[in-house]
């Protein structure tokens, strides 16, 4: 059947059997993920981008190849594991590496976006050169996201950051949300790559290297408005209709995802307040060393007092400072992300379970011969080999997601535990040099009020 031959080939070539399906889900998985910052602030939401317009993209030596759907018999390259840890057995073989950077803002009479340079640099023979760059925006991505989620629906895609801000949080393309932004896009695509089946996705490759008009053509394939509309109807009557018998496997699967989702969004919310909080202490810090300046200005006895104790406060708010850049940089991204991974993780799920009660639908038709007998046999067979290769890819890249998560989880608190052992060290250090020196004036003031002996 064309699915075993598919499944077949796709072990061949190393890759899930799940990749080969190209399938479409019918639904797509959430975009949005729940902020940690949004659940503090009851306030408006503001879209950053609203149309799907196309800017002039810079391509070197770029032209499209086959724009046939991801090919299950391209050679796979070894998966390199999140944060650049690999397995200790895995030689270094990374051929493609993108960088995302020079944001810049764009004005027109309809709206204000930001778009973003991407450079690729790459070994592979199916590219034409060796280094590309282009420019995309975020809807750019999201289009990126949606076809990776049609033609590999059961393999679990990395999050983009959200596409709304809070108000009141961050201004509208504010400097730091745009750095925010730019770091988590370059660790989609980075992710992307280091992917064994998703790096070489066909709308991957074009996203990379395409220019403006031969991307704005590329987005234009594909089935039309009406089909994309009979395919979600048809997967949300099977989500309503549920799956009769999910596998053991994939209940602990289901199980597990709820109650990380759970906890990381618990650990998310509560790291966003302790962050707003310890800015605001951070804040008050900084006014509280200058009042010890003034005072000692009229209290003559208590001058080098007075000024040790605001020259600590000043170097204790410089540790703070570094020490919440460092959380604002490690901790919390990690943490936001996989919240985001939660979701995406979930949707995969959902995707999965929608296979199999389609197949579901299809045995039953067949019991009660609702249908013609010998179609139905041949569909189901069909079926049957269409969810046998979304279970293998989702198993596949479910432990590849786990381990890449735990290594990810341990490697953000390792962070944390060392920028806080730093703080406090920096801190205690600076304390116990004003205990010193206030113990030596004592000293020299005792000394001085000692009557001289004769």
């Amino acid at each position: 059947m064309e699915g075993e031959r598919l499944a077949s080939q796709a072990r061949s070539s190393g890759l899930p059997a799940g990749g080969a399906t190209g399938e479409s889900p019918g639904v797509d998985a959430p975009l949005l993920g729940s902020s940690g910052s949004s659940a503090l602030l009851q306030a408006e939401v503001l879209d950053l981008d609203e149309d799907e317009d196309d800017l002039e993209v810079f391509s070197k030596d770029a032209s499209l190849m086959d724009m046939n759907s991801f090919s299950p018999m391209m050679p796979t390259s070894p998966l390199s594991m999140i944060n650049q840890v690999k397995f200790e057995d895995e030689p270094d073989l990374k051929d493609l590496f993108i960088t995302v950077d020079e944001p810049e803002s764009h004005v027109t009479t309809i709206e204000t976006f930001i778009t973003y340079r991407i450079i690729t640099k790459t070994s592979r023979g199916e590219f034409d050169s060796s280094e590309f760059e282009v420019r995309r925006r975020y809807q750019d991505f999201l289009w990126l996201k949606g076809k990776l989620e049609e033609a590999h629906p059961t393999l679990i895609i990395p999050p983009l950051p959200e596409k709304f801000i809070v108000k009141g949080m961050v201004e509208r393309f504010n400097d730091d949300f745009i750095e925010t932004r730019r770091k988590a896009l370059q660790k989609f695509l980075n992710r992307i790559a280091d992917h064994p089946t998703l790096t070489f996705n066909e709308d991957f490759k074009v996203f990379l290297t395409a220019q403006a008009w031969e991307l704005s053509s590329h987005k234009k394939q594909g089935p039309g408005l009406l089909s994309r509309m009979g395919q979600t109807v048809r997967a949300v009557a099977l989500s309503m209709r549920g799956v009769k018998s999910r596998p053991e496997e994939f209940m602990e699967m289901n199980n597990f995802i709820e109650i990380f989702s759970q906890k990381i969004n618990l650990i998310d919310k509560i790291s966003q307040r302790i962050y707003k909080e310890e800015r605001e202490y951070s804040d008050e810090m900084k006014e509280y060393g200058p009042i010890h300046v003034l005072w000692s200005a009229s209290e003559e006895d208590l001058v080098d007092s007075l000024r040790g104790v605001a020259r600590c406060l000043d170097q204790c708010c410089k540790a703070t400072e570094k020490r919440m850049s460092g959380l604002s940089e490690a901790l919390l991204p990690a943490v936001h992300e996989y919240v985001l991974y939660s979701e995406m993780v979930m949707g995969v799920m959902k995707r999965r379970d929608q296979i199999q009660a389609e197949l579901d639908s299809k045995v039953e038709a067949l019991t009660y011969k609702k249908a013609d007998t010998d179609l139905l046999i041949e569909e189901i067979g069909k079926l049957e080999d269409k969810v046998e290769c979304a279970n293998n890819a989702l198993k596949a890249d479910w432990e590849r997601w786990k381990h890449n998560m735990q290594n990810d989880i341990k490697s953000a608190f390792t962070d944390m535990a060392e920028e806080n052992i730093h703080y406090y060290e920096q801190c205690l250090a600076t304390w116990e040099s004003f205990l010193a020196s206030q113990t030596d004036l004592h000293m020299e003031e005792t000394s001085e009020d000692k009557p001289e002996s004769h």
